[in-house]
């Protein structure tokens, strides 16, 4: 993030896409061209994000087919974390499995308990091609690990038991 700007706040609001729509079912593709589209996109992200109250968004929950996530995301500590990653990868998990309450923007007022690591470690690029590295620990590795699984075609509820989706689904449990 650079200087003092406060991210999204010469972005737009985009339509989130909710489950069901093929763009969250699929692996979105790698970004290969930077500048000013890609920073637009970042700053629609958040400016998206923020209106609907969460704690990161990925592209193609807008509709956009790009290895892309931003955050603004708390860990256990209460210790703010804000920031995005181009062309995230996933490079380490650790610590401890942990069932707890996870939900998304593409299933609104949904939540399940999903387990996942305490820690985990995303390495990418910002949008100018930049290298990036982002560790977190609590609910901010659960948050990298949430958006990374976008990136991949996964949403929360597939990583759960037969009829522990079919309630999430529902909107039942």
């Amino acid at each position: 993030m650079s200087g003092r700007r406060i991210p999204g706040a010469r972005g737009r609001v985009r339509d989130v896409r909710y489950f069901g729509a093929a763009v969250l079912h699929g692996a979105s593709r790698e970004v290969t061209e930077f500048g000013e589209p890609l920073e637009d996109l970042v700053e629609d992200l958040f400016a998206t994000m923020y209106a609907a109250r969460g704690v990161g968004l990925a592209a193609c929950q807008v509709g956009v087919g790009l290895r892309v996530f931003v955050y603004d995301c708390p860990d256990d500590e209460d210790v703010r974390h804000l920031g995005y990653v181009v062309n995230p990868r996933l490079v380490e998990t650790g610590g401890v499995s942990l069932r707890g309450p996870e939900g998304c923007l593409s299933l609104p007022g949904r939540e399940a308990g999903v387990e996942r690591w305490d820690l985990a470690v995303v390495e990418g690029v910002d949008a100018s091609g930049a290298p990036v590295r982002v560790e977190g620990s609590g609910f901010f590795a659960r948050c990298l690990q949430h958006e990374c699984d976008h990136l991949d075609g996964t949403v929360f509820s597939d990583r759960l038991g037969a009829v522990r989706r079919w309630r999430v689904l529902r909107g039942t449990g």
